[in-house]
């Protein structure tokens, strides 16, 4: 069998999206509780919670209350881990508190026994586009070094307190996430101001979320030299528009920018050559001090983390870009991917394969695939339920690459796939674009009973499962 013994198969969620309980043990506001439905359409959140809207991530579909339910089910699958984030504003409810929330602390001590008693290995993102709102508000987000402190102090309480409990971590979120277009408020905490250099305050956040990401790494490492700890980027690659050298060129400057300046950082503990020269032609520059670059270097991760949804073509639009804008996606859609006609468009399982050989062979990590998966409009009607087709098709497709990849002869730890569970969507704030693999009875405006249901992809994941990757019919 190409996947090991021990491949942990499994899903993952964030608590933004599906944790709920905005309000109680304690918890502070994040960045998400106050982005309403109608500001995750317009990307300017008023930073308040005002009376009259609705604010999708207040309830999420409550895991918070319901974590014993959902983890059974995800045990009646047969997963071998779930990815799950800690919420931040839950620990450190301000994110500068001196001293951590131990309801909070106490929460996810049961969440983990919880996991344990199927023998379900947590997987853990320390934080995942849920910003205290007092470090937006008062620092102005990752735009503040400060801020390297404070995440610091909140990695060490939890490295600390679920050490022996926790073995996988994952830093910060899709770190690369921050040079999408649109997303510099939800991942960093940045409201730019009229005339600010948005490019200038996407590097300049990097480098403090990558300076914070090592010390926290550092901290992990020394807590329980066994623990798998790193930040976790946005994988997909970067593909030529033609086989015109030019265009080779094109595809090279956009990944290397996007993906390996990050990667970079997170397993050689450097920046890439060509990167300052690259800020200089644009007119950046960004504060670095001699202890970041010694934090960098000593802080590099010992497995590499990745979310994988597909591949793009390369363009010229710059540093900024965006997966989820129409005109974008139409304009750089590759001709030669396949069933295009399905919910979930035409879709690159062949590229699996391609990035975990590219970076297999640049890092020698360990990888993790820790999200891949697909959303599509889906309402349960009476008691029929969703026959989701479509779904299992995307993921055989996936894994017949991801099989030949490991086959290649990558070191292939586990995969999670992008949610186990219906959630809020995080670019739209929305139910009805479902990911899961159970159905959850609640519409765009938090209307429904919130029941579980199974569709068709969770009797179909539960046999890969047990076979370990083996029957894919």
């Amino acid at each position: 069998m190409p996947f090991s013994k021990n491949f942990l198969w499994g899903g993952a969620c964030a608590a933004n999206q599906c944790e709920g309980g905005w309000d109680e043990g304690g918890k502070g506001l994040s960045i998400t509780d106050t982005m309403s439905m109608e500001e995750y359409l317009d990307g300017e959140p008023s930073l308040e919670v005002r009376e009259g809207k609705f604010y999708p991530c207040h309830k999420g579909v409550d895991f918070y209350h319901l974590y014993k339910e959902d983890i059974a089910l995800l045990a009646e699958m047969g997963f071998k881990c779930f990815r799950l984030s800690i919420a931040w504003p839950r620990i450190y409810p301000n994110g500068d508190d001196e001293f951590p929330n131990e309801e909070g602390l106490k929460h996810y001590d049961e969440v983990f026994a919880e996991l344990k008693k199927y023998n379900i290995e947590p997987v853990v993102t320390l934080t995942h586009n849920d910003l205290p709102l007092n470090l937006i508000k008062k620092y102005g987000g990752w735009r503040n070094r400060k801020l390297i402190d404070f995440f610091e102090r909140y990695a060490k309480t939890c490295l600390e307190r679920y050490s022996g409990t926790v073995k996988y971590w994952i830093t910060f979120n899709q770190l690369n996430f921050n040079l999408q277009k649109g997303f510099l408020l939800q991942t960093c905490g940045i409201k730019a101001k009229p005339k600010e250099n948005i490019r200038q305050l996407q590097y300049q956040a990097m480098h403090y979320q990558m300076v914070a990401s090592a010390r926290a790494v550092k901290i992990g490492l020394s807590v329980n030299p066994d623990n798998y700890i790193n930040g976790m980027v946005d994988g997909n690659p970067s593909y030529p528009r033609t086989c015109d050298p030019k265009e080779m060129i094109n595809a090279m400057c956009d990944a290397r920018n996007i993906l390996y300046a990050f990667t970079e950082l997170m397993c050689k503990g450097k920046y890439p050559y060509y990167f300052f020269r690259e800020l200089e032609d644009q007119g950046i520059s960004i504060d670095v001090s001699r202890q970041d670059l010694t934090d960098l270097e000593e802080g590099k991760g010992n497995y590499l983390p990745y979310t994988y949804y597909g591949s793009r073509i390369s363009s010229e639009l710059g540093r900024e870009f965006s997966y989820f804008d129409p005109v974008y996606r139409k304009e750089h859609a590759n001709p030669y991917l396949f069933h295009a006609d399905s919910p979930a468009g035409g879709y690159d399982a062949i590229g699996v394969r391609y990035i975990m050989n590219d970076l297999y062979l640049r890092y020698g990590l360990p990888q993790f695939i820790v999200e891949n998966g697909m959303s599509a409009r889906e309402t349960m009607t009476g008691d029929e339920p969703i026959h989701d087709t479509y779904r299992i098709e995307y993921m055989r497709d996936h894994f017949t690459y991801m099989k030949q990849g490991v086959e290649d002869g990558v070191e292939l730890l586990g995969y999670c796939c992008w949610a186990p569970i219906d959630l809020v969507s995080q670019s739209l704030g929305e139910m009805e674009k479902r990911y899961g693999m159970v159905y959850v009875d609640l519409d765009n405006n938090g209307n429904g009973t919130n029941r579980r249901v199974p569709k068709d992809s969770f009797y179909w994941y539960k046999k890969v499962i047990a076979s370990n990757g083996e029957d894919l019919q």
